[in-house]
């Protein structure tokens, strides 16, 4: 009995032996020498286009990292930084076990600008390919560094938050107003105003705070922007079109209310119906109105040419003056929704009841 209880531990330990033997083979697999990216070339470079987004944006190739005659598969990991950053915190855009990737232009975009890249201008950026080995990550083995200069894109418009009375003065929860493109400096939105309010400009990050750059009345109340005014702008109760200019240091709030006017509802061309605006949804709406088969349109204050005129869809899907939309759905009850809430970007909604 005691020979068998003997033979037991034996074949126990060394088996313990063989595993710790093979765990050790894994832990312990060291790079030898090193490797190189193939393509690109260091300085060549890239322009992306929001057009074309799943264009290719960099295709790497590289040679295999060598870790000696030890049979493994090799993990190798994509980082990029902004150029001067010297990777103190890089980004991984993307893993794989072949020694080549191509990242789409939309990937590729996302991830230079999430490093510090600007917007439509040419920046630089430092790539390297990080090298391991198995779920434990062996001693790890870098490639050498090239530079690429990529140019991207944005397809969000500037904004400034609108704080103020209407909801409590905390910028990060505020209204926005947007420029009509990047680069330009035109902010427009539509806001609920109850009282004082101002304008303040993102961070570098992208964050609303206090501490930002922001703008008040000049003291005269006639549509001059004042940077760190201590006036806070004002208007009565209501609904407006907020208009401001940081570059020309103009603002305007007027007022408007907003309807549907046109063939397809019940007093045709003549009269609107109005939208009724709700607080919680920031949405303009109509909770039942009947509507027929025909052209109508969004009109504001209930007359014409007076620069509140939303009749037409753009090419990107939204609201635009002039024009007549057409509704050729079922003729009956509808709830009618006017979103004005996300500037420059505005959408309509008849939902069938």
């Amino acid at each position: 009995m005691k020979n068998i209880v003997k033979s037991f531990l034996s074949i126990a330990l060394v088996a313990s032996l063989v595993s710790c033997e093979d765990e050790q083979n894994l832990m312990f697999v060291t790079p030898e020498g090193s490797f190189e990216i193939l393509t690109p070339t260091s300085g060549d470079e890239v322009v992306l286009d929001a057009t074309t987004p799943l264009n290719p944006g960099l295709t790497l190739s590289w040679e295999d990292a060598n870790y000696g005659s030890t049979p493994t598969e090799i993990t190798y990991e994509v980082e990029i930084d902004k150029t001067g950053d010297d990777f103190d915190t890089p980004l991984v855009i993307t893993s794989t076990t072949n020694t080549y990737v191509t990242t789409t232009s939309d990937v590729l975009n996302s991830a230079v600008v999430a490093v510090g890249l600007t917007p439509f201008t040419q920046g630089s950026i430092d790539i390297r390919i990080k090298a391991s080995v198995g779920a434990q990550s062996s001693e790890v083995q870098y490639s050498n560094v090239i530079n690429y200069l990529v140019t991207p894109y944005s397809t969000d418009l500037p904004k400034l938050s609108v704080p103020g009375n209407h909801q409590g003065w905390n910028p990060p929860t505020a209204p926005r107003i947007a420029a009509s493109a990047f680069g330009e400096t035109d902010y427009e939105g539509y806001v609920w105003l109850d009282g004082d309010f101002k304008f303040v400009a993102p961070d570098a990050t992208g964050n609303f705070n206090w501490g930002n750059t922001d703008w008040g009345d000049d003291g005269t109340f006639s549509g001059v922007l004042s940077q760190g005014s201590p006036t806070n702008c004002t208007a009565t109760t209501g609904y407006y079109r907020v208009k401001a200019n940081p570059e020309t240091l103009t603002y305007s709030a007027d007022p408007v209310s907003w309807g549907i006017i046109g063939a397809a509802t019940p007093t045709g061309w003549g009269s609107d119906t109005d939208l009724i605006y709700n607080p919680t949804t920031q949405k303009l709406e109509i909770a039942s109105i009947a509507l027929v088969p025909g052209a109508f349109k969004f009109r504001g204050n209930n007359a014409w040419s007076n620069g509140f005129d939303l009749g037409t869809v753009n090419a990107d899907g939204y609201l635009v003056d002039g024009g007549d939309l057409t509704f050729s759905g079922a003729a009956g009850n509808y709830k009618v929704i006017l979103d004005l809430s996300n500037p420059r970007r505005y959408t309509y909604e008849l939902i069938a009841l």
